[in-house]
C-alpha cells in the first residue's frame, strides 16, 4: 500500500471535529491573577478574576477554608459569589511598598476541588488603571483623549428578602468614542449561521453607546435582577429592579462603559427576612 493511500485512510478514519463538552454544573471556579498596578503612594493592588467553568451553575462560596485570601486573611474583601464563565479583573487586593518577594494567594474550593492563583510583583505583570478599565484590551496611551464615564448609585436601603429594590445610577461621559452605526453588508453562510443561532438561543446583541451593567460580588444566594446584561444610559440615568431570596449582606457592582473604557462602583446592601405575614 502505498504512502499516500495510507494517509488516506487514516484521514477518513479520524474525526472531522473535536466535541467540546461543556458543563452545566459540577466543574470547580479557577482564580486568576491578573497583574499588579502601582499606586501614588507606593502601595501595590494585586488585581484578580476567577473563571466559572460550569456554563450555568452560579456558586455561593462563604469566606473561610474554601474561600481565602493570604497573607492577612482569610477574609480581603473577595468575592463569595461566582458567576458563570470567566469574569476578569473583579477583584483587588492592597499591598504595601515593602511587599518585596512575598506572595498573594487566592484559593477556591468548588465541587471538591481546589485551585489557587498567585500574585507577584513581576515586572512583566504590572499593568495601568487604564487596562483595567479596557478590560484588557489594547491600550491606546496616554493620548488617548476618551475618559472614562463617571458614576454615582443613588442612596440604597435595607431590603427584605422577595421584596423588589430599584437601584438607580447616574452615568455621565465625554461621547467618545463616538458609537458606530450598523452598515448594511453582504451576508455570507457563516453570517447567516450566527444570525440563525442568535434567533435559536434568544440572544440579544449588546446595545451601543454608553451602557450600564451589573454583577453581584458577595451573598449568600442569587440576586434576581431585571432587566439583564448591559442596558442601554437614557437622559443619564439607568435603573434596575433587584430581588433577594436569602436574607444576608451582598455586594452589587455597577460598571458603566462607553464602548472602550468602563468605571465601577460597589454597592453593599443588607438584607432582612421576609416580613412576617399577621394571622
Amino acid at each position: 500500500m502505498t504512502r499516500w493511500l495510507l494517509a488516506l485512510l487514516l484521514a477518513q478514519q479520524l474525526p472531522t471535529a473535536i466535541p467540546q463538552t461543556k458543563w452545566a454544573s459540577g466543574q470547580d471556579v479557577v482564580p486568576y491573577f491578573e497583574g499588579w498596578i502601582r499606586n501614588s503612594d507606593g502601595s501595590v493592588d494585586m488585581v484578580f478574576g476567577y473563571f466559572n467553568r460550569n456554563w450555568e451553575e452560579q456558586l455561593a462560596i462563604p469566606v473561610g477554608a474554601e474561600n481565602s485570601v493570604e497573607p492577612g486573611g482569610p477574609d480581603r474583601g473577595q468575592p463569595t459569589f461566582f458567576l458563570p464563565r470567566r469574569q476578569g479583573w473583579v477583584y483587588r487586593v492592597r499591598v504595601p511598598k515593602d511587599f518585596g518577594k512575598q506572595v498573594v494567594t487566592w484559593t477556591i474550593t468548588a465541587n471538591g476541588k481546589t485551585e489557587k492563583a498567585y500574585g507577584e510583583l513581576l515586572p512583566v505583570e504590572e499593568i495601568t488603571e487604564r487596562i483595567v478599565m479596557a478590560r484588557g484590551n489594547l491600550n491606546p496611551g496616554e493620548g488617548d483623549p476618551n475618559q472614562p464615564p463617571t458614576l454615582t448609585i443613588g442612596p440604597t436601603q435595607n431590603a427584605n428578602v422577595g421584596a423588589p429594590m430599584t437601584l438607580t445610577a447616574t452615568v455621565a461621559d465625554d461621547g467618545l468614542p463616538k458609537p458606530r452605526d450598523a452598515t448594511p453588508r453582504r451576508t455570507t453562510v457563516t453570517d447567516a449561521t450566527r444570525i440563525q443561532a442568535q434567533t435559536n438561543s434568544n440572544a440579544t446583541p449588546r446595545p451601543r453607546g454608553l451602557t450600564l451593567s451589573w454583577l453581584q460580588i458577595r451573598g449568600p444566594a442569587k440576586i434576581i435582577l431585571e432587566p439583564t446584561g448591559a442596558t442601554p444610559v437614557a437622559d443619564g440615568k439607568a435603573s434596575v429592579t433587584a430581588r433577594f431570596q436569602q436574607a444576608g449582606t451582598y455586594v452589587l457592582r455597577a460598571i458603566a462603559n462607553d464602548g472602550s473604557l468602563s468605571t465601577r462602583t460597589d454597592v453593599t446592601i443588607t438584607v432582612g427576612a421576609a416580613p412576617s405575614t399577621p394571622q
